[in-house]
């Protein structure tokens, strides 16, 4: 048994949280709200990702909660330009933040794990965690950084990405949008505009939609004083199916601003610290991998530790390193062929990338791209 301190209740955090004490590992989780709480809108859980769940217990109650996710369309004017779709018994799942945080940590407090909330974690000494006036937590064997973008133990310095998006959790809208599909509508790649289901929260009966719309950072940076009735009727003549989705926001603090960076350690780990998470490893959300990357690292972290602490950061660097690389690298390529003031990159998206995905192998690999398992998620590993 080892003792280890978790820095961060987000995905990450609560899912390594869970697997570790599983484990029977003394698992102490380390959150600065006084009440762990959830942050954002929808994403999605990619079969990967699921397939940790499956592992933590949780899988079941996610999908119960969640919207099964089977296809990926977007147009640009009247041309399709992006059809991605899931293999037959194995789609996406799309959440609300909020859907996901309950089921995870329901499983974390299930395993028994310790919290100690309610103060900033300030620095990492001698196997101590430090929260300033609070005093220090430990010590541990191992401490895991899951404390995502914000960290202040990541020596991660991402660069940051010249658009974002604006989003909002709605009630979902029967009529034209199939309510197993994400559905995303551009202009060049300065728009882009996007509806998916996210299924409901917990306690609740009410099925729900994310809704974004994307910006240059300029225009987030004033967001909070656009004419939002303006902004409205903007989004409803682009693209009129989603303006009934809109009616219950009034202002524009009803939408949270997106903010978005690219980077990754070069190693996820220093002696005595492994970085999981946002807190690793940083991209565009463009191919909906974010919190999958943050539940495989979790996983990954676990699997390594079973060979015991020596040697385990190494381990858990290579399981991940050429999984995480590939999507960073493909976010990289792609995230401009959507949101950027490119004139050409459109026009390449448009007539040959998007005639490319109608070919079978083609449209293979892209289902398998999106589905998190185009390389093995933790390599030399024979799971999921």
């Amino acid at each position: 048994m080892l003792r280890i301190g978790i820095v961060g209740a987000g995905m990450g955090g609560l899912a390594a949280a869970a697997l570790l004490a599983q484990r029977g590992h003394a698992a102490t989780l380390v959150e600065r709200f006084a009440v762990p709480r959830p942050v954002g809108s929808g994403l999605v859980v990619q079969p990967v990702g699921l397939a940790v769940l499956d592992a933590i217990g949780a899988g079941q109650a996610a999908r119960d909660l969640g919207a099964p996710l089977r296809q990926m369309l977007g147009h640009a004017g009247g041309r399709v330009v992006l059809d991605v779709r899931y293999r037959a018994g194995a789609p996406g799942l799309a959440m609300h933040r909020a859907s996901l945080f309950a089921v995870l940590w329901q499983a974390a407090q299930t395993a028994g794990v310790t919290l100690e909330t309610g103060s900033a974690v300030t620095a990492v000494t001698g196997g101590w965690v430090q929260r300033g006036a609070a005093g220090p937590v430990g010590p541990f064997d191992l401490v895991v950084d899951a404390s995502g973008a914000g960290s202040v133990l990541s020596p991660l310095q991402p660069r940051a990405l010249p658009f974002g998006a604006v989003w909002a959790s709605v009630p979902w809208v029967p009529g034209d949008l199939p309510a197993d599909q994400l559905t995303q509508r551009y202009h060049r790649a300065s728009r882009m505009a996007g509806v998916m289901p996210i299924g409901r929260l917990p306690g609740e009966d009410v099925a729900r939609a994310a809704v974004f719309w994307s910006l240059p950072v300029a225009e987030l940076d004033r967001w909070p004083t656009v004419d939002f009735a303006a902004w409205k009727a903007e989004v409803a003549q682009f693209w009129p199916a989603m303006a009934p989705f809109l009616a219950p926001l009034t202002q524009a603090s009803d939408m949270t601003v997106a903010r978005y960076s690219h980077g990754s350690l070069a190693l996820p780990h220093a002696p005595g610290i492994a970085f999981i998470g946002d807190a690793a490893h940083r991209a565009s959300p463009q191919l909906g991998q974010g919190a999958n990357m943050a539940l495989l690292d979790a996983m990954a972290l676990t699997v390594a530790l079973d060979g015991g602490l020596a040697g385990a950061l190494p381990r858990y660097h290579a399981m991940r390193r050429w999984h995480r690389r590939f999507y960073q690298a493909f976010s990289a390529v792609l995230t401009p062929m959507y949101q950027s003031h490119s004139a050409a990159l459109p026009v390449v998206r448009d007539l040959v990338l998007a005639p490319m995905g109608r070919i079978g192998p083609v449209r293979r690999v892209l289902t398998a791209l999106v589905s998190g398992d185009v390389l093995p998620p933790l390599a030399g590993q024979p799971w999921p």
